[in-house]
């Protein structure tokens, strides 16, 4: 087994040195957090099914123009990416009235918007992840006035593509985080390409006809059920590993 120097370890994967320059290999845990690190625990075998989850949905993105970080998934837990300059800034796009907006506007839980909402968070956990303004961004200089413009395009045709991609396996994509960042090559300008992950920890997925909840607001809200609903969105995407949730016996974990 290769041991490789670790690079960061944040509340849900770690990344690890790549094979080769301008590369990481992204690893999947298990530890669940929510509240901004407020609430700790553990779903068994989500690393496992969220680098499948991430995995279908970014070579879907791409497939539509979008720009990644994501190269291949190596392992059950392991994928190598390309190495990004992360923009300090969480988007948010919205469809249905869910979490914080109902606490922060008085809007009944469930409510379908009129229209995608996005917002934006400064990612600063010592803050709790403020939300801040477009003038905010632009003013700190946390990405530029055409980064922002392509992150704000981007982040629309995700919401477009994936609403329908989900809703075609009996799935409301309610709500999601996204992560952008700087991919630099030789020459060339730096390029905003979509970062980190997709998955149910950072995305809202609700049964189209019972509501029930497919995401991480199962362990949020001490629902209970959490492996069992990521195994869900899992099997419904058509990604679900043979071996379960979990990991097979004898499974290489690239360090």
């Amino acid at each position: 087994m290769n041991r490789r120097r670790q690079i960061y370890e944040g509340k849900a994967k770690v990344l690890f040195e790549g094979p080769e320059q301008g590369t990481l290999v992204q690893y999947f845990k298990d530890d669940a957090t929510a509240f901004n690190n407020k609430k700790k625990g553990t779903i068994t075998g989500k690393g496992v099914l969220n680098n499948h989850i991430t995995e279908f949905v970014m070579l879907r993105l791409a497939e539509i123009g979008i720009p990644t970080h994501f190269i291949r998934r190596l392992n059950m837990r392991e994928q190598l990416v390309r190495e990004v300059d992360i923009v300090p800034i969480e988007v948010i796009i919205r469809n249905i009235a869910a979490g914080s907006i109902c606490k922060r506007l008085g809007i009944e839980e469930g409510a379908p918007l009129p229209r995608p909402l996005i917002e934006y968070c400064y990612k600063e956990d010592a803050l709790d992840d403020p939300i801040v303004a477009e003038e905010h961004i632009l003013t700190f200089g946390w990405a530029a006035p055409h980064e922002l413009e392509e992150i704000v395009a981007h982040s629309f045709r995700i919401n477009d593509y994936l609403s329908g991609l989900f809703m075609g396996i009996g799935i409301r994509l309610v709500d999601f985080k996204l992560e952008f960042g700087r991919f630099f090559e030789e020459g060339q300008p730096p390029r905003i390409v979509l970062a980190d992950e997709f998955s149910p920890d950072n995305c809202r997925l609700w049964d189209a006809e019972t509501n029930e909840k497919l995401d991480k607001d199962r362990f949020r809200r001490s629902l209970g059920g959490e492996t069992e609903a990521y195994q869900e969105v899992a099997r419904r995407l058509g990604v679900l590993p043979e071996s379960g949730p979990g990991d097979p016996k004898g499974s290489e974990i690239v360090q």
